[in-house]
């Protein structure tokens, strides 16, 4: 009798253990599956801001046609992005398209010193702060869940929970990793 208790017990335990390890691999693919939405809603943030910002500068500055068209286009290309890779790119472009964006104001005192113009820019410099802390946090939980898929016991159940290795999020050149300067 105390044999089968002791049986019982080990499979009890190696049950336990078995559920522990695939719930941990579950739950830090679910916090990655957070994250990378936490950039999405921040990138969609700073897309709902451009068409503001770009009607300010049109006012002021209308014959920089090309440069607020770039804005526009990279916005679409942002706004319709999906997955990891198609949306790091497109982030990389609007960036870079707000920099230019943002440059040109240099040449435009009243537009600088329009208040609406400022409420914009420092909204979208708040944005621009919370984009990068999300891009953070997701690579961090990326991280987590790499880790996990690695290392020994949780790497034995990986393909049972059938959760796989993720990809950091990277912006293409180190360029575009800078975030837009907002002078006023």
């Amino acid at each position: 009798m105390s044999t089968t208790l002791i049986v019982i017990g080990v499979l009890a335990l190696l049950v336990l253990f078995f559920v522990s390890q695939y719930n941990k691999l579950t739950r830090l693919n679910v916090h990655v599956d957070e994250a990378f939405a936490q950039i999405e809603v921040q990138l969609q943030r700073r897309s709902d801001l451009i068409p503001n910002l770009v009607e300010t500068v049109k006012g002021y500055a209308s014959h920089e046609s090309d440069v607020l068209q770039k804005v526009v286009e990279a916005r679409s290309a942002a706004t319709s992005a999906q997955g990891l890779n198609e949306v790091a790119a497109a982030d990389g472009s609007l960036t870079s398209a707000l920099r230019g964006l943002l440059a040109i104001t240099e040449n435009y005192p009243d537009l600088k010193a329009s208040a609406n113009f400022i409420a914009l820019q420092e909204e979208l410099s708040a944005t621009e702060n919370k984009v990068g802390f999300a891009r953070q946090y997701y690579n961090d939980r990326v991280r987590q869940l790499n880790q996990a898929l690695v290392t020994i016991p949780t790497s034995f159940f990986a393909g049972m929970a059938k959760v796989v290795k993720r990809d950091f999020y990277e912006v293409d050149s180190p360029e575009k990793r800078d975030v837009p300067k907002v002078s006023f």
